[in-house]
């Protein structure tokens, strides 16, 4: 499904607008009529494969920072609804765990979600994204999922009209929130009647209100008295801000499963020296309400933050499951701009960071692989510097110890000579990039704001560092290494088919596998006998590594000697047999070769275990040709090989193809070659083969699923 990527808009379309006027009322009216408690909604970024944030309601913000920016490419709800051009539905914590693990690390709790594409004349504008409590129906309800799929469509229109009329909506920087459903509390507090306030005043636990951003937005005096402060310093504050024992990122979790659920949840704390508290959370659209309450020691003898002094500062709960997402992104990245990019979603977020840069060591210098946040000219600064400079960047990397500046005058006395990288960021933490003791790059990220950098932060930093130096030690390895497999694939197929103007029309593409970057053995070429005669052949050898690659070299070559004297299709592979059955590899090699007489528009056909081409004739559609098959090379060096004879007319189009465009696992091998024959007719009035060859092989490109490589050799005869 297309994406749409609009320009930068013109100034007129700004914030206020009268269509994100309209896209805030339907989303509004989605969360209301479909009982959902949140949505949110998703454009795509200019020029970029990914979606970004753009409005949210009834969910805090700082709970989904991970998905404010997701990459098409990812796992994700959202980004599955826009590929797949349909509704998404997941059931609850266990379908999320299952179909998407890494999304269920930053929402570990139980609720219901639906993703909806915004489709629109064939092309897809965003995504909405609603959620349900746990209490929800674990299938969506079919009234439900027509009114949203209903609304989606008026907001794709909305969506469509805007970029019809030169006015495109992008992103916003900042995410837009919108007011919750049941609506928000003033700040300071609400007011409280005052037969309520007594009501509350007279029961013996102590009560507590707090709104969807966790702040305390009612308090009683019995609460307060039971936390140990009073009432007004409590007001529109976070509890764990506010009271340092309750800052423990176990009890900010139960507070986000309260929100996330809708459900009731609790825990035991210890508030020092030794009262321990029962807290119970009831939360509903509006916040949530707390019942505070003395517990007995001895029921809870071992609760978070009851042994010793704690850290000033620890990390938010928020920011682990940020890291914890990033961990596990780290280990599947494999390539060096996936790890800046992985870092950027991650980091940025996770450490209040604007921006985040990326700089490989190579040469003695370094070389920018990637940044986000940063004007291109930061970067400039940073490239082609020597490693053993003295500049912050380099400094990080030589010592092997994060460099922090918290603030421009720290930068100025502690690097007097080194210009200001940036005079839009404020702070920066140089972290050294060091994998088994050889230094691979730094990454640098820079802070709007002075940053203070509290040791439990710098020590996080450091650690993360860690991280990134072997996901960048990797990457780069395994880019060297692909370049090594592909620049060797590539000798070993030719670079140039021989033309045969006014005869034949030719072309021809591979695509290697998507698993990993091993050399396949997949091969094709094109011989021109005479001015009207050709011979064509494809193969596929068994394996990828280096093995079936030499196999496939000497294939190639002892078919390309026999077919260049005149030898028949038979007597080719027949040849070709003996030589693989000779060399005894240990491995078979399918091939199929067509001689083309193109004065008397006949072929002569020999397979070897290969694949049937396929033949189009304008005005009869596409056949699947019946050529006998015979052994693979390398079986038995007696096997003999059938000739078929077919006609080939003017204007006719033969397809020859290795198995890698036809075969997916679980599917039928015949239901396969029967789906490539429909889309060689559907594709064959095309007037370059290059464009028929293009999107022939396309789909076997952006196949999840594809784990062989594929040749393609497209033969018009004129």
């Amino acid at each position: 499904m297309p994406v749409q990527r609009p320009s930068a808009p013109p100034p007129s379309a700004v914030r206020s607008s009268p269509e994100r006027r309209r896209l805030d009322r339907l989303l509004t009216s989605a969360v209301h009529e479909t009982d959902a408690y949140g949505g949110a909604l998703y454009l795509p970024l200019p020029g970029e494969d990914a979606l970004r944030l753009d409005v949210l309601m009834g969910v805090p913000l700082d709970f989904i920072a991970p998905w404010v920016r997701v990459p098409l490419s990812a796992p994700t709800p959202g980004g599955d609804a826009m590929r797949g051009a349909c509704l998404v539905w997941i059931s609850g914590t266990g379908e999320l765990t299952r179909r998407y693990p890494q999304s269920a690390l930053i929402l570990p709790y139980d609720f219901r979600l639906a993703a909806v594409p915004l489709l629109s004349g064939g092309v897809c504008y965003g995504t909405v994204l609603l959620f349900w409590p746990a209490s929800h129906d674990e299938r969506l309800p079919g009234e439900e999922r027509e009114r949203i799929e209903e609304l989606a469509a008026e907001m794709a229109g909305v969506l469509r009209g805007a970029a019809e009329a030169g006015k495109p909506l992008r992103p916003l920087a900042a995410t837009r929130v919108l007011p919750e459903p049941g609506g928000v509390a003033a700040p300071g507090g609400r007011s409280v009647p005052v037969a309520v306030a007594d009501f509350l005043e007279r029961i013996p636990e102590g009560s507590c209100a707090l709104g969807l951003d966790a702040r305390i937005t009612y308090i009683s005096r019995r609460g307060a008295e039971l936390v140990g402060r009073e009432v007004e310093e409590l007001m529109g504050s976070l509890p764990w801000e506010a009271l340092p024992w309750l800052d423990d990122p176990v009890y900010e979790d139960r507070y986000r499963a309260a929100v996330i659920s809708r459900q009731a949840t609790s825990f035991t704390a210890l508030r020092p020296p030794d009262q321990w508290l029962a807290f119970q959370l009831f939360p509903d659209a509006t916040g949530i309400s707390v019942l505070i309450s003395p517990a007995e020691v001895e029921e809870h003898p071992e609760q978070p933050g009851a042994a010793g002094s704690r850290p000033g500062e620890p990390t938010r709960v928020g920011s682990i499951y940020q890291l914890m997402h990033l961990a596990g992104a780290l280990t599947k990245a494999t390539g060096v701009r996936q790890v800046m990019e992985l870092g950027a979603d991650h980091l940025m977020p996770a450490f209040g960071a604007a921006g985040l840069a990326l700089m490989v060591a190579e040469g003695g210098r370094m070389h920018q692989a990637g940044h986000r946040g940063f004007p291109d000219a930061t970067l400039d600064h940073f490239d082609r510097m020597p490693v053993s400079g003295h500049a912050p960047v380099a400094r990080a990397l030589a010592q092997g110890t994060p460099v922090f500046l918290a603030s421009p005058e720290e930068r100025v006395r502690l690097f007097p000579g080194s210009p200001p990288p940036d005079q839009l960021m404020h702070a920066w933490a140089f972290l050294p990039l060091i994998a088994s003791g050889r230094p691979v790059g730094t990454c640098v990220l820079g802070y709007e704001e002075p940053h203070p950098f509290p040791p439990e932060e710098r020590a996080a930093l450091t650690s993360v560092s860690g991280l990134l130096a072997q996901a960048l030690d990797r990457a780069q390895l395994y880019e060297a290494k692909l370049r090594l497999a592909q620049g060797l694939q590539q000798s070993l197929l030719p670079q140039s088919l021989p033309p045969m103007a006014g005869r034949l029309d030719i072309a021809a593409r591979y695509a290697s596998a998507t698993h990993g970057m091993d050399i396949g053995g997949d091969f094709y070429d094109l011989i021109r006998l005479d001015p009207v005669t050709a011979g064509a052949f494809i193969g596929d050898v068994q394996g990828h590594n280096v093995t079936a690659a030499a196999l496939m070299g000497q294939v190639r070559t002892a078919v390309h000697a026999h077919a260049s004297v005149g030898s028949p299709p038979d007597e080719v592979l027949t040849r070709a047999n003996r030589l693989v059955t000779d060399l005894d590899p240990g491995l078979f090699t399918s091939c199929l070769y067509a001689h083309l007489d193109l004065s008397r528009h006949r072929a002569l056909l020999a397979s070897a275990g290969h694949p049937p081409p396929l033949l189009h004739i304008p005005g009869r559609g596409t056949e699947i040709l019946q050529v006998p098959p015979g052994l693979l090379l390398g079986i038995d060096s007696g096997a003999r090989y059938e000739v078929a004879e077919v006609a080939v007319p003017a204007g006719s189009l033969l397809v020859l193809y290795t198995d890698g465009l036809v075969e997916r696992p679980g599917e039928d091998i015949g239901l396969s070659i029967s789906a490539l024959a429909d889309r060689v007719s559907a594709l064959a009035d095309l007037e370059r083969l290059d464009d028929i060859a293009d999107a022939l092989v396309q789909p076997a490109e952006t196949g999840a699923q594809r784990a062989d490589d594929v040749a393609l050799l497209l033969l018009r005869p004129c």
